[in-house]
């Protein structure tokens, strides 16, 4: 448990920072229209977005590790509890200043994560039938029909729509790797979890993005947060045998509820804004000094 516990806080570390680099990142390079491979390509050689994209890569390799020890209530929500780290990291590396709602956001996840480790059970079970397998592949087929569907809009409604779909396929990359037969190379070629796994993760990504270039951060991170994070631990609870220590149910809900509430207060420390010095400005890959603003809409 004490293992599954640390690779989880340490990869809400790496989601954290990943965070604010990947909206410069995606912010500096030119909207798309729509879903096209060039849109990978520009952000591959955008520097930021590469930094956000290697502390996320670090960070879902810890997660495994907690995700195959700790139930899914637990590690999503520690795991998306990264902004509280990101909150942190706007006050030391760029100067932004902490208001009431984010200090009460901050104690909300603190909290809500303390509720969470003092009342986690044993994990449930590290499989299911070949029905469940399935139908993560078919979600995740789903994802990717909408989010080609959904590249054509604009707006915030768009990009909340967008990073609700980021959210179920980063929630379907967790379930999978909870699941995944790993008994041999070829029971891992032959699940279709795998399929899921890679999908999922890499259409997470593109809605993410897409959803960065379409509207507020501040939308696209907290739709993408209840989404990946809700959706998961109750299939975990209701389908995998996920369940709190006993006598400690009660903790694990006021938790989890207060951990999610918290980090969708934060999602504001998403969105970062040149400073006028350099408004518009040609965008560039290098980070500049930028001030986090009260609201995330513009």
């Amino acid at each position: 448990m004490l293992l599954g516990l640390a690779t989880a806080l340490a990869a809400a570390v790496c989601f954290g920072f990943a965070c604010v680099f990947q909206a410069r990142g995606a912010r500096a390079a030119p909207a798309a229209d729509r879903v096209r491979p060039g849109l990978l390509v520009r952000l591959a050689r955008s520097g930021p977005f590469l930094w956000g994209t290697g502390l996320d890569v670090a960070g879902f390799a810890l997660s495994i590790v907690a995700l195959r020890t700790m139930p899914l209530f637990f590690v999503q929500a520690v795991t998306n509890a990264g902004l509280a780290v990101t909150a942190g990291a706007a006050v030391w590396l760029l100067g932004a200043r902490l208001h009431r709602s984010d200090l009460a956001g901050i104690v909300a996840v603190v909290a809500g994560l303390t509720l969470l480790a003092f009342a986690s059970g044993p994990d449930g079970r590290n499989h299911a039938g070949p029905v469940f397998h399935a139908a993560l592949l078919a979600t995740t087929i789903a994802m990717l029909l909408l989010t080609v569907l959904l590249a054509r809009r604009r707006g915030n409604a768009a990009g909340a729509c967008l990073g609700v779909l980021s959210g179920v396929g980063f929630g379907v990359t967790s379930l999978a790797v909870r699941v995944l037969d790993v008994s041999s190379v070829g029971a891992v070629l032959a699940d279709p979890a795998t399929y899921a796994l890679v999908l999922g993760g890499l259409g997470g990504y593109l809605a993410f993005a897409l959803a960065l270039q379409r509207g507020s951060v501040t939308a696209a991170t907290a739709a993408g947060t209840v989404a990946e994070t809700f959706g998961p631990a109750l299939v975990g609870v209701l389908a995998l045998g996920d369940q709190a220590r006993p006598g400690a149910g009660w903790a694990a809900l006021v938790g989890f509820t207060a951990a999610v509430g918290g980090t969708v207060v934060l999602a504001r420390f998403g969105d970062i804004e040149p400073p006028p010095s350099v408004a518009g400005a040609p965008p560039t890959d290098v980070p500049a000094p930028a001030s986090l603003p009260r609201t995330a809409d513009r």
